[in-house]
């Protein structure tokens, strides 16, 4: 029997599957199969059906999206302040010279796990946790990360090992 994935087991069963994941996506790199974006949105559509993110929210919680020129515009508008403000408020320059939010939780993050600024949120914030996007094969690095984080990624690529082995 599975084990239910969730906020508070998603770190240790991804830990302990670390090494399993590793080699399933090296295997994966060396020989990408060509339905590999259709079979990884599937598992995706299926995750979020029995997934409610609004229980979870660890990526709110314990990561800071790479935030852009165009982001920091969108968020100005419904905080009611000029993009440098943002900036000066919110956020930093990270070793990457990427613009990232100065703590964690996100401070848009509500008690309820709601965002403040949903429709204003970052891209990545938009995309995340990136399952349904196109050649999803670039993505075998951050989606390892990943796992760790999000339920909804970790049942993805235990589903794929599952469908692939």
């Amino acid at each position: 029997m599975k084990i239910a994935v969730n906020k508070d087991n998603v770190q240790k069963l991804a830990r302990d599957a670390r090494e399993e994941n590793e080699r399933f996506f090296k295997k994966l790199k060396k020989k990408l199969p060509a339905n590999l974006d259709e079979l990884v949105h599937e598992l995706h559509d299926e995750a979020f059906a029995n997934f409610d993110c609004l229980t979870c929210a660890n990526c709110c919680s314990s990561i800071s999206p790479m935030i852009t020129d165009k982001d920091v515009e969108r968020l100005s508008k419904p905080l009611r302040l000029k993009p440098s403000q943002v900036i000066e408020k919110y956020m930093y320059l990270d070793d990457e010279h990427d613009y990232v939010f100065n703590h964690a939780p996100c401070p848009f993050l509500m008690g309820d796990n709601y965002c403040s600024v949903y429709d204003s949120r970052p891209k990545a914030c938009r995309e995340y946790p990136h399952t349904d996007r196109r050649r999803f094969g670039q993505l075998l690095n951050p989606t390892l990360k990943n796992c760790e984080i999000c339920p909804i990624v970790y049942t993805v690529v235990d589903q794929l090992k599952e469908k692939l082995s």
